[in-house]
């Protein structure tokens, strides 16, 4: 992973999931996210079910032979979260052990870390913080483009036009 954020990185990966949903006519996000799986040779599974710790709203467990995308119950907006999980299974970020990705934290705690945050503007940025980048930035990206791409015709024609007017 790289040390530094990285939006040509971020916009590379969203014309490749793109391009091969394209070929695939997928402009749902649902079937982008099956598309990348058919794509990587690695079942992706959606989990709606799974509670998880207060204050998570999605998790991506990798597992062997497949990955799959927790989703919090009643989330307001399941689509955000599902891209955003699906960008850490784009670029393989590594995750965060299940126990501590788990914890709950106080809302001082979470002061605390944000004025460290602030306070670090000149130091490298952590690898966590690139990866939550990366895949926020990725579902924004992939989001929009969805969008662009079901409300103007097939997607593989959508595709073909934008390449012809680079």
């Amino acid at each position: 992973m790289p040390d530094r954020r990285s939006h040509r990185r971020v916009l590379a990966a969203v014309d490749a999931v793109c391009d091969a949903a394209a070929s695939s006519e997928a402009v749902s996000l649902l079937t982008v996210v099956q598309t990348v799986a058919r794509e990587r040779g690695r079942p992706i599974e959606i989990d709606l079910e799974t509670p998880l710790a207060t204050g998570v709203c999605g998790q991506r467990r990798a597992y062997d032979d497949h990955d799959v995308i927790v989703l919090a119950p009643g989330l307001p907006n399941v689509e955000r979260t599902l891209a955003h999980e699906l960008g850490h299974i784009v670029f393989r970020h590594e995750g965060a052990e299940i126990a501590e990705a788990t914890l709950e934290v106080s809302d001082d705690l979470i002061a605390y870390m944000l004025s460290q945050r602030s306070l670090r503007r000149n130091e490298p940025v952590p690898m966590d913080d690139i990866a939550e980048w990366e895949a926020e930035t990725f579902a924004s990206m992939l989001i929009m483009r969805l969008r662009t791409m079901s409300g103007r015709g097939t997607p593989l024609s959508v595709l073909r036009y934008d390449e012809a007017i680079g």
